[in-house]
């Protein structure tokens, strides 16, 4: 049985692949994935579905949302997002290493990519007022460079691809695993696809991987992310387990990137351990950090919860959270920021929320649940509290701003904690308080199959060159991100080598001239 080309993996990486190869003119194009129907959409599912991209303002994207009237419009305040800075963001989270070539195909195909998706996949897309802007005297102040979601998060995302897909007559078959890839002279022939338990040998010139990392295996996360690691929350879906590294690599597939990183973040203490559920999803996140303080079970502050923008930080406090006595720390807030909690991550119904008029009696409720020193606990936020005042003493001027980084810290000439809250630190100290346990939930490792980031064709280990036929998308692509990542970046990365994967299947077929 032949196919034009073969993409393995129903996510958005995978499904932008299979639609821009049928874009490109592939007449036979075969998706599978090794999860039942019931789990389709991988990793993408579970996202809040947003989008990193390079864009001039709002002027940019007014076009491409369906959330924003006229009237609405004249209430935004939201700053150019450049290529220099996309680029520097990723860099920067980086600490220097990512791949420039990588970066420079992520950044400079980014603001096309959502085009294409808006207008060949119909994805919904949105301003996202719910997590990147706060109303700010009467208008909504977006930050941290991160403007676009999708309605109805990642489902709605699968949800459109999984429209264009049956429009676009793309054959998918579920409880299929590719079990080998067939290759000779450095050139992909086909690939052996166990199908409900019967093993199939297909014939093809092209096959796409976008199956995922190994986030979802614990043997591979203790040897490769490092011990403990067997300890964290599956966020997404419990398929992708590394299996199509491993074959990629018995054919000479070259690795490369991050394979001690990964992307985690706070994550609900109580939410499923092995696999993310598909009903709350992305709320399961935890991200209201920076307004209040996190703490471990010794009653300890261990980050500086207002080092930057919540979305250039959330992607490395799951592993910071990890590496505290039991693994899970407690976030806290006061009345004065309560109604700021994002009410999808912290709503009633979503999370178990602890309150107390005092902090004493709330030491006490956090004892229950696993706090181990009390009065170290309360010493904590005293200190904390203290240092917060004498801030505000030495700069009077200044004010709070959670659109912006406001400089509210707990650093003055007098006072200061270790470690310090360089933005957005109030005292806790009206009630009622609120806290919620986390831990620590990985969303995607970070090593991966090297590509050229101009074809999304995966390298030869022993050549340096293309295997010819072979691409690579999604979360299985190594070298872009390093021990961190710009919020949003992920699915925008899937949709430019998805799109570079499926036409270069579609020109290995001879179907582009």
């Amino acid at each position: 049985m032949y196919y034009d080309c073969i993409v393995v993996g129903s996510g958005h990486a995978g499904s932008c692949a299979a639609l821009s190869a049928v874009e490109h003119g592939c007449k036979k194009v075969l998706l599978v994935d090794k999860c039942p129907q019931e789990w389709v959409g991988g990793n993408g599912y579970f996202t809040a579905g947003a989008h990193r991209i390079v864009h001039g303002g709002l002027k940019d994207l007014l076009p491409l949302v369906r959330n924003v009237s006229p009237d609405m419009a004249e209430k935004i305040d939201m700053e150019p997002y450049t290529a220099e800075q996309f680029r520097d963001d990723i860099l920067r989270l980086g600490n220097g290493r990512p791949d420039p070539g990588m970066v420079d195909a992520v950044v400079g195909n980014s603001q096309e990519a959502v085009g294409w998706l808006s207008s060949k996949v119909d994805v919904p897309f949105i301003l996202s007022f719910h997590r990147q802007a706060y109303e700010v005297d009467g208008r909504q102040k977006f930050w941290g460079g991160l403007v676009l979601s999708v309605e109805d998060g990642g489902k709605g995302l699968i949800a459109a691809h999984q429209r264009a897909l049956g429009n676009t007559g793309v054959e998918v078959w579920f409880n299929s695993s590719l079990v080998r890839l067939l290759a000779s002279n450095n050139s992909i022939e086909g690939a052996i696809i166990q199908k409900d338990g019967e093993l199939i040998e297909l014939s093809t010139r092209a096959v796409v991987l976008a199956a995922g990392g190994f986030e979802a295996n614990p043997e591979m996360r203790e040897k490769y992310l490092g011990s403990g690691w067997q300890k964290a929350k599956v966020r997404g879906t419990p398929y992708n387990t590394g299996d199509c590294l491993l074959i990629a690599r018995e054919i000479g597939a070259k690795l490369t990137g991050d394979w001690e990183g990964c992307h985690s973040t706070a994550w609900d203490a109580q939410a499923p351990d092995s696999a993310g559920a598909r009903d709350l999803t992305n709320q399961y996140t935890k991200s209201g950090y920076p307004l209040g303080v996190m703490v471990n079970v010794k009653g300890q502050r261990f980050v500086d919860e207002g080092e930057d923008y919540r979305n250039y930080t959330y992607a490395k406090f799951g592993r910071a959270i990890l590496l505290q006595p039991e693994g899970i720390a407690f976030q806290v807030w006061d009345s004065k920021v309560l109604s700021s909690l994002r009410k999808e991550e912290y709503g009633d119904g979503v999370t178990e929320k602890i309150f107390s008029d005092t902090l004493e009696d709330l030491a006490e409720r956090l004892a229950e649940r696993g706090l181990q020193d009390k009065d170290r606990f309360i010493q904590t936020i005293q200190d904390f509290n203290d240092a917060v005042r004498s801030h505000e003493e030495e700069y009077p001027g200044q004010k709070a701003d959670p659109s912006v980084k406001d400089g509210l810290s707990t650093e003055s000439s007098k006072l200061s904690v270790q470690p310090p809250k360089s933005n957005w630190a109030l005292s806790l100290d009206r009630s009622p308080f609120m806290a919620v346990k986390v831990t620590c939930g990985i969303t995607f490792t970070f090593g991966g199959l090297a590509i050229d980031p101009q074809t999304a064709e995966v390298v030869s280990e022993a050549t340096g060159r293309a295997i010819e036929g072979l691409f690579c998308t999604g979360e299985m692509v190594g070298g872009l991100f390093y021990s961190n990542y710009p919020g949003g970046s992920g699915l925008t990365s899937g949709a430019v080598f998805g799109r570079k994967a499926g036409y270069g299947a579609a020109k290995r077929g001879g179907h582009v001239q």
